[in-house]
């Protein structure tokens, strides 16, 4: 569910430069939303690197760029919007997976099939550390209350924890088969994740107590997880086509998309307090307020496969397309 699975009837995609020539589109359009209202988006797409590279995931990082993992070519990726991207070669068979920020300046990301946690300077310096167990599949990553950055590992049904100077430890989750996938700071001290094959959303504390909270819907599998702008934590239902929330005590409301069939991988907060997500099998991005209105946005190209979002550095939300474009998308007047 939360890997990087092809659908096998896809065609290939032609290069991105082949389409863009290195400028960016911007596209202006009315979509549909939950509510059978209509509002308009513009999303820009900015070529960042070849179809082939599986580009996944994107964070801001601390220097005011975007940084992004390109999953299958073993690359990351920076791109100041407006400049040419630069790629750092890892690992080619590693498959870099989600990256964020940590607490020493530099970026931290998984690489869920060389099984390590890595370190990458914005000078590009990287430092990789072996997670506690073998085969351990990391695949979230989040920066935590106590300093230290907290990960997923999917295969071994574990979360795992590791300091800046790169002294791991983990914790076994008290359900097997669970794939833990996403894991995001709460506003509770506490760091909460999706258990993908588990059905549930869990918490965990600095001292490594687990709670988990089964999802109403069956065979929901949540994927993407951020902490909101209400003290609740968002997070998306792919196999559902739904979005749901919790909030400190396990109360959870779930909230159907438009598409059910969309699949929602990921999911981030804007600067208005609205949650962003993605649909992949969908090929849109949405947005859903605190109290539930769904508005949905069709993005410009077929079959991008839009997997990662995130706030950027100039307040736009940006998508990461598989088809090796930066999708940057605004709503004017919002």
């Amino acid at each position: 569910m939360v890997g990087l699975a092809r659908r096998p009837d896809r065609p290939a995609l032609p290069h991105p430069d082949d389409r863009h020539t290195g400028r960016d589109r911007t596209y202006r359009h009315r979509q549909r939303t939950g509510t059978g209202l209509v509002t308009s988006a513009v999303i820009q797409e900015h070529a960042v690197a070849d179809a082939s590279g599986g580009l996944y995931a994107v964070t801001t990082g601390p220097d005011s760029a975007l940084w992004f993992t390109l999953a299958h070519s073993g690359q990351i990726g920076r791109m100041v919007p407006g400049e040419r991207p630069t790629t750092y070669q890892l690992d080619p068979a590693g498959q870099p997976t989600i990256i964020v920020t940590g607490p020493d300046g530099a970026l931290w990301f998984t690489e869920s099939r060389a099984h390590r946690i890595g370190r990458i300077t914005t000078d590009g310096e990287t430092t990789r550390f072996p997670v506690p167990s073998r085969n351990g599949g990391p695949y979230g990553i989040a920066p935590g209350p106590d300093g230290a950055l907290w990960f997923t590992e999917m295969n071994a049904d574990r979360i795992g924890r590791i300091t800046t100077d790169g002294e791991t430890t983990d914790f076994p989750l008290p359900v097997t088969g669970a794939y833990p996938s996403a894991i995001t700071a709460g506003t509770d001290g506490g760091m909460w994740f999706t258990m993908n094959q588990a059905n549930a959303i869990g918490r965990i504390d600095t001292d490594g107590a687990i709670t988990t909270h089964p999802l109403p819907t069956e065979a929901a599998a949540p994927v993407g997880i951020t902490a909101g702008p209400d003290d609740a934590v968002w997070f998306v239902e792919i196999a559902a086509g739904q979005i749901g929330r919790i909030t400190p005590d396990g109360t959870i409301h779930e909230f159907s998309l438009p598409d059910r069939a969309s699949r929602p991988h990921a999911i981030a907060t804007s600067n208005n307090g609205d949650l962003w997500f993605t649909e992949w099998e969908g090929n849109r991005v949405g947005s859903i307020t605190r109290n539930g209105k769904i508005e949905v946005h069709d993005l410009p190209t077929p079959r991008s496969e839009p997997h990662g979002i995130t706030l950027g550095p100039d307040g736009a939300l940006w998508a990461a397309l598989e088809n090796g474009t930066l999708a940057r998308i605004t709503t004017p007047g919002r």
